[in-house]
């Protein structure tokens, strides 16, 4: 009586288990990267919806934006918050004059500016730009 022995030997075995540990390191690192895109996506879209946000403060405050960055109901500085904190969190920044307004936040993919720094930055303001930058607001009411 013949008895065949079928199965996998372990050299078969560890062959398959290493293909499927390269394949998933690639596709963890694919997921890295969109995770990254998909946080920002979410600043600049925070930060963009907020400019309809501070032009209705505008208007109801006699055409002036002061105080459109301080804390209270119909201010933009929730929505910057919440664009900080789908970036980098905490690194969102609100500047207000009474005729100019900006605001910006750390996204997390670096250098798509070309910047040397390493960290960029979305920027919106009332003039209605809305672009990538390579430094920090800082004090300034207009994006650079």
């Amino acid at each position: 009586m013949n008895r065949l022995n079928r199965g996998f030997t372990l050299i078969e075995l560890l062959v398959v288990i290493a293909i499927i540990g390269i394949l998933s390191s690639v596709v963890l690192a694919s997921l890295n990267t969109a995770r990254s895109k998909g946080a920002d996506a979410a600043v600049k879209s925070n930060l963009n919806n907020i400019r309809a946000q501070a032009e209705l403060y505008y208007d109801s405050n006699s055409n002036s934006y002061t105080g459109v960055c301080t804390a209270g109901s119909g201010t933009i500085l929730a929505g910057v918050t919440a664009a900080a904190n789908a970036g980098v969190a905490g690194s969102g920044v609100c500047n207000t004059s009474s005729t100019a307004w900006a605001a910006s936040a750390t996204l997390k993919q670096t250098n798509q500016a070309g910047a040397s720094t390493g960290t960029d930055y979305w920027c919106v303001d009332s003039t209605g730009q809305s672009k990538v930058e390579d430094g920090a607001l800082g004090a300034g009411t207009v994006c650079a």
